[in-house]
């Protein structure tokens, strides 16, 4: 009969050749005979954790460091196991007291950052991982674990070194050469980057993740074809890889193969990048009919999707169905002039009632949009008028031509570093005589403004534009001011898109996918046109070919046409421009409702141009709205008298009185026409009445 110490060398020989199932046996009868023996449930623990015995781990290691407490290996051990089964809340607990007894324990400290910046805690994870390599400066997992998290913060010239410093202690890290890859993608070096992710496959031929990495480095050289084989050997090693999904989604949408592409899109739900909408116990959409039901759509990503996608609204009220926009908060001025929407609800409120939701972006695929079928009418975004008239009063000083300009995105957009254009780069556009650059940025990238020190000018409007009147309220009704919208792929571009002004966009080598590819128009905006890098991060080549097309074009792109080119008095425009304005406040049809706004968006920027303001023309305005108001309310009774067949008193009434409403109209307008010294005159001519 062996003694304890015999089995447990028995045991230790076991485990040590691999023989974990025999190893753990002779453990167990150990810690049976022995149950306070913590050195035997501490080879136990480590021996069922090589099993993948995980749970039994886990319960082995918390024997062990109640039997001796004062142990950080213990703590350590235990921490692993909870790690191993996906438990990294509970593991944080173990992994301190673990350094509390043993604050030098760089493995601790590692895979305490690692959970640590799991949770988002990057600056804590950082300075755990720099103590870790002040103590242990070969360990070269903690190297490559603060490239990571210097790199998630966005300090990407600061992770390199890590990298290779990693990579220099053990040159057959895979692991590290992929993330040094993502690494050197993120600051234009995509070349290299391929390189060193084939090397890291030829390390490790079925390392999932690297041909992921890989395919999003070919991307970026324009390789689509040899990054569409990358993710399909990514899914044929783990099908369920949703970012390899969501990747192979972006290639096809970029090429334009809509077919295979949506499909893949909708994988984006299980990226961890990703946040789903919120949930709700309602179905999504499979593109049933929706006639007599709600549905509610859910935003997504950022603004600029939300203003692509809200077209779609349209087309599921013409199916018939009640449409609630599910927003961010403060679009919804904005938002509620898209026709087809009956009701929003920001982003936090409870909706009212609805059988059925749509994210956004989903819209597509559930429709099956080709490219021959994007729905591409516009405008579907209209501007409020007196924020209009507001706007063309302040920019009215301003000569020349001009140009509306944003060059930041948003800063958290992974591809932010190669899409957002430095203001310095627009510098050939103001060099252009006559040309005036007005600064439609928001947010981040206008300390740019200040930077630029006086190199060249360009006009900042007040701070709190697009403030007190909803987020990009102010936005849209300066654009109709504007000549031009040059812009970076951001919001921006997609508001003028929507609005139908006409607006040019710069873009990446490897631009987003809705912009496809080798062509410089948009099937999702006719307004638009594009202006693409010949290489990544070479702006100076795209501004200066943005430049000569202006100067080429002086007045950029005319708005299309949208009515006979005729003088008219300028009482009789400002006539039609109240009347409009009418209509557009009281016809709920959303077919019609679209067409008024057209019109009148038309007819205002016509006055915005060619009629002067003062304060007069606008006492003369108001009298002329409300006299058009009354007259719409005489002929509302009139054909309600018509319906009743009460041609009374009250008919003879409300008839006498158009024509009388109709003298003071005429009146209005020849004082605008004076007033405006107007060469041309509308005349009157009627048999006089008599008042009573």
């Amino acid at each position: 009969m062996p003694t304890l110490d015999e089995a447990f060398a028995l045991g230790w020989e076991q485990q040590q050749a691999g023989a974990y199932p025999q190893a753990i046996q002779i453990y167990r009868e150990i810690v049976r005979a022995d149950p306070e023996n913590a050195r035997t449930w501490f080879v136990l623990g480590t021996a069922c954790q090589a099993a993948k015995q995980l749970a039994e781990a886990e319960a082995c290691f918390r024997r062990a460091v109640q039997l001796r407490p004062q142990e950080p290996d213990g703590y350590h051990f235990l921490a692993g196991a909870l790690l191993e089964q996906g438990k990294q809340d509970e593991a944080v607990e173990p992994y301190r007291r673990c350094l509390e007894l043993d604050p030098d324990h760089a493995e601790a400290m590692t895979n305490l950052g690692f959970i640590l910046g799991e949770q988002g805690k990057t600056a804590a994870a950082q300075a755990l991982y720099e103590r870790a390599v002040q103590i242990k400066p070969q360990y070269a997992e903690v190297h490559h674990n603060l490239g990571n998290i210097l790199r998630e913060q966005g300090k990407i010239q600061e992770a390199v070194p890590h990298y290779e410093r990693a990579l220099a202690i053990k040159p057959d890290y895979a692991k590290a050469m992929i993330n040094l890859g993502i690494a050197l993608v993120a600051l234009g070096k995509p070349a290299e980057a391929v390189t060193l992710m084939r090397q890291a496959l030829e390390i490790e031929p079925d390392f999932a993740e690297a041909y992921n990495s890989l395919g999003a480095a070919l991307s970026t050289t324009g390789d689509l074809e040899g990054a569409i084989a990358a993710y399909k050997k990514c899914l044929q090693l783990t099908p369920d890889y949703a970012e390899a999904h969501w990747n192979l989604s972006l290639v096809y949408l970029l090429q334009g193969n809509f077919a295979h592409g949506w499909p893949e899109y909708e994988w984006r739900w299980r990226c961890k990048k990703n946040t789903p909408p919120p949930p709700f116990q309602q179905p999504v959409w499979d593109g049933s009919p929706l006639a007599g039901k709600t549905i509610l759509l859910q935003e997504e990503q950022g603004l600029g999707d939300t203003i692509h996608f809200v077209r779609y609204a349209r087309l599921l009220k013409e199916q018939g169905g009640r449409v609630i926009l599910y927003c961010p908060w403060g679009l919804t001025q904005l938002l509620r002039t898209c026709p087809g929407i009956d009701g929003l609800v920001e982003k936090g409120a409870t909706p009212p009632d609805f059988a059925v939701r749509a994210p956004l972006l989903s819209l597509p695929s559930i429709l099956g949009t080709s490219l021959i079928t994007i729905p591409g009418e516009v405008p579907y975004l209209f501007a409020d008028p007196s924020l209009i008239e507001h706007w063309r009063r302040e920019l009215a000083p301003i000569a020349g031509l001009r140009i509306g300009i944003a060059w930041q995105g948003n800063p958290n957009h992974p591809w932010d570093r190669h899409r957002s254009i430095p203001l310095t780069a627009f510098e050939p556009l103001a060099r252009i005589p006559d040309v005036r650059l007005i600064s439609l940025q928001k947010g981040p990238g206008v300390e740019q403004l200040q930077a630029l020190k006086g190199r060249f000018p360009v006009l900042s409007l007040a701070s709190t534009f697009d403030e007190a009147n909803g987020k990009l309220m102010d936005t849209a009704a300066i654009m109709q001011s504007l000549d031009l919208i040059v812009t970076a792929d951001t919001a921006v571009a997609h508001l003028a898109g929507a609005l139908a002004v006409p607006v040019w966009v710069a873009l990446s080598f490897t631009p987003d996918w809705r912009w496809l590819l080798n062509r410089d128009d948009s099937p999702w905006y006719p307004t638009m046109r594009l202006f693409r890098q010949k290489k990544l991060g070479n702006w100076a080549e795209v501004m200066n070919q943005i430049a000569e097309a202006v100067r080429k074009c002086p007045q950029a792109q005319e708005r299309p046409r949208l009515g006979v080119p005729i003088e008219v008095p300028p009482g009789e425009l400002i006539d039609k421009i109240t009347i409009l304005q009418i209509k557009s406040e009281r016809i709920a049809d959303i077919a019609k409702l679209k067409n008024i706004r057209t019109e009148l968006n038309a007819l205002v920027q016509v006055r915005e141009r060619e009629v002067p303001t003062s304060n007069e023309l606008a006492h003369l305005t108001e009298q002329l709205k409300a006299v058009n108001e009354r007259l719409w309310q005489i002929e509302d009774e009139i054909r309600v008298c018509e319906r009743n067949r009460d041609f009374g008193p009250r008919f003879i009434d409300m008839a006498r009185s158009v024509y009388r409403q109709n003298d003071h109209r005429a009146a209005l307008k020849r004082q605008i026409n004076k007033l405006l010294g107007s060469q041309l005159v509308e005349e009157k001519s009627y048999k006089p009445y008599a008042d009573s």
